[in-house]
C-alpha cells in the first residue's frame, strides 16, 4: 500500500479553524526537537520483532512518558516516517499490554488505527497530533499493565508452529476448543503460510462469534487488519498471535461446555445463515426495509433481529437497507442514552461492516451481517435503552447559513445541549451544507479536546461510515453523532497543553 497522502488541505483555513474552535494553531508541532535514542537490550524470552523496527519499538517501551513526545519528535526530524512510528506503536502495545479483557487498558492498541484514520483525514499542520495522543495513551496503558502484573508477549514456541498444510485446521481446532495453547502456535503458522485474504476471513469469523467484551474482539480484528495493510504483512505474526489470545478471552467455564448468552447468537446464526437465498447479495435497495429493520431492533430479541435480516433478504431486499437500518439504530441508541455501551454499538457495527465489505468467503459475510443484527439488541438491553428520541423523526432546526458560521454555532453549544446540536446539524446538512465542514471541525476538536480513546474510535468510525450509508440516511446519521463529539467550549486536553509546553 502506498504511503498516505499528507498534502491534502483542510476545508477550513487555519485562521477560520482557530476562530471556529476557540483554539490556537497547532503549528507548534513543527518545532519538534532533534533527539536520538540508543537501542536497549532485548530480553531473549519475549517476542522479537524485525531488526529494522525493534529499535524504534524499544524506544517507545523504554522512554519515560514525560519525554516520549520529544524523543519521537527527534526521530521524525531525523527522517523516521509516519508508517514506521505507526508500526512501532502497534507492536509496542502488542508486546507490552495484555489483551484480556479486550478493552480497558488494551484500548491503547485498539485506538491506533483510529488515530491513523484521524491523521489521514487531517490537514498537514494537524497530522501528527492524533499519533502523539496515541503514543501518550500507550505509555499510560503500559504503566497500568505493569501495576497489574507486567504481562509481556512471549516468543512463540517453534515446536508448536504447524506446517503450512496443518495451520488452518489446527487454528480452527484451538479456537473451537477455546484452547490457547493450540491456537497460539497455529496463529503463527497462519501468518507464515496463509495468504492475507484467507487469513482475514478466518480471523474475522472468529472475532464475530461471541458478544464478550461488547464487540471489542471484532473491533480488534478489523482495526489490526487495516493497520497491517498499511505497515506491511511482514509484521503479521505477533499481531495474529495477539488476536488469537484476545479472541479466546472468557470468564468461568470453557464456553464450548456451556450455553452462555454471549455465544447463543453465533451458534444460532451459524445455522440461520444457510437459510439466506443463494443470491443474497443482490436485490433491491428498498428504503422501506430500513424502517422494518429498525422496528425489530427497537423491540425484538437477538433472535428476532437476525430472523428479520433473513426475511428481508429472502423477500428480495439487498443487504444495503439492512446495514442502513443497523447503522441508524446504533446512532439512535447513542442519542437515547449516551454512554460507553451504546457507543460500542456504533464502533462494533463499523468493525463488522468493514469485515463484511472486505471478507471474500460467502458464508463469513452472511454470518457477519446476521451477528451484527443480533448484537445490536444485546447492546440495547445491556444499556437498558427502552425508548426516547427516534433518529428518523427528530426535527431539524433551520440553518442560518450553509457555511462555517453555522458549523461554529453547532459546536459552540454542543456540550450544553446535544440534541439541539443534532437538530442544528440536521438543518445545516438538509440546507446543503458541506458535511466536510462539519467532520473537519469535529475531528479537529477531538485532537484538541479529546481525553479518551473512545473519542478517537468513535469519531473515526462515524466519518468513515457516513459515506457507506445510502444518501437518504446520511444526514440524520451524522447529526446523531453530536451525542459523543466534543464542543468548542470544552477545555483543551492536558496533552495538548503539555505538548505545547514541551515543544
Amino acid at each position: 500500500m502506498a504511503e498516505p497522502d499528507w498534502t491534502r488541505r483542510g476545508f477550513l483555513s487555519t485562521t477560520t479553524q482557530g476562530a471556529l474552535l476557540g483554539a490556537g494553531s497547532l503549528g507548534f508541532l513543527s518545532k519538534l526537537p532533534l533527539v536520538s535514542a540508543a537501542e536497549a537490550r532485548v530480553d531473549p524470552g519475549m517476542v522479537r520483532f524485525l531488526p529494522e523496527i525493534e529499535p524504534l519499538v524499544r524506544l517507545l517501551e523504554d522512554t519515560p512518558r514525560e519525554r516520549l513526545l520529544e524523543e519521537v519528535g527527534g526521530k521524525i526530524k531525523g527522517g523516521t516516517t509516519h508508517r514506521e512510528i505507526l508500526a512501532a506503536l502497534l507492536l509496542a502495545g502488542i508486546r507490552n499490554i495484555q489483551p484480556r479483557p479486550v478493552g480497558f487498558k488494551f484500548h491503547a492498541v485498539l485506538v491506533v488505527n483510529s488515530a491513523h484514520l484521524a491523521s489521514q483525514n487531517s490537514p498537514p499542520e494537524d497530522r501528527w497530533l492524533p499519533l502523539f495522543w496515541a503514543l501518550d495513551q500507550f505509555k499510560s496503558s503500559q504503566e497500568k499493565d505493569r501495576q497489574e502484573g507486567d504481562w509481556t508477549m512471549e516468543a512463540v514456541k517453534e515446536a508448536e508452529v504447524p506446517s503450512a498444510e496443518r495451520a488452518v485446521d489446527l487454528f480452527r481446532k484451538g479456537m473451537d476448543a477455546w484452547d490457547g495453547s493450540i491456537a497460539d502456535g497455529a496463529a503463527a503458522g497462519v501468518a507464515r503460510n496463509v495468504g492475507t485474504q484467507a487469513a482475514f476471513d478466518l480471523f474475522c469469523r472468529y472475532g464475530a462469534r461471541d458478544y464478550r467484551d461488547i464487540g471489542h474482539k471484532a473491533i480488534y480484528v478489523s482495526n489490526s487488519w487495516r493497520l497491517l495493510e498499511t505497515i506491511g504483512w511482514q509484521h503479521a505474526e505477533p499481531v495474529l498471535r495477539s488476536l488469537a489470545y484476545a479472541m479466546l478471552e472468557f470468564n468461568g467455564a470453557n464456553p464450548s461446555t456451556k450455553d452462555a448468552l454471549a455465544d447463543r447468537p453465533g451458534r444460532k446464526n451459524e445455522e440461520r445463515l444457510k437459510e439466506l437465498r443463494a443470491t443474497w447479495n443482490s436485490g433491491e435497495n428498498r428504503a422501506d426495509a430500513v424502517g422494518e429493520m429498525m422496528k425489530v431492533l427497537r423491540a425484538g430479541t437477538w433472535d428476532d433481529a437476525s430472523a428479520k435480516v433473513v426475511a428481508l433478504i429472502n423477500g428480495g431486499c439487498s443487504p444495503q437497507p439492512v446495514w442502513d437500518g443497523m447503522f441508524q439504530f446504533a446512532g439512535e441508541l447513542l442519542m437515547r442514552s449516551p454512554g460507553i455501551i451504546t457507543l460500542h454499538a456504533s464502533t462494533t457495527t463499523n468493525a463488522l461492516h468493514y469485515a463484511f465489505q472486505h471478507a471474500q468467503d460467502d458464508a463469513t459475510r452472511r454470518f457477519l451481517m446476521l451477528q451484527n443484527a443480533s448484537f445490536l439488541t444485546l447492546f440495547r438491553d445491556d444499556a437498558e435503552v427502552k425508548g426516547g428520541v427516534e433518529i428518523d423523526t427528530f426535527e431539524a432546526l433551520p440553518a442560518k447559513s450553509k457555511g462555517e458560521e453555522a458549523v461554529a454555532e453547532i459546536f459552540a453549544g454542543l456540550a450544553e445541549d446535544r440534541l439541539t446540536a443534532a437538530r442544528r446539524t440536521l438543518g445545516f446538512l438538509n440546507a446543503g451544507g458541506d458535511p466536510k465542514l462539519f467532520t473537519n471541525a469535529a475531528q479537529r476538536l477531538i485532537y484538541l479536546k479529546g481525553t479518551d480513546s473512545h473519542d478517537y474510535k468513535y469519531s473515526s468510525a462515524i466519518i468513515e461510515d457516513f459515506s457507506t450509508l445510502s444518501p437518504a440516511f446520511r444526514n440524520r446519521f451524522l447529526a446523531a453523532s453530536t451525542h459523543w463529539l466534543k464542543g468548542s467550549s470544552v477545555a483543551d486536553s492536558p496533552l495538548v497543553a503539555r505538548s505545547r509546553a514541551a515543544l
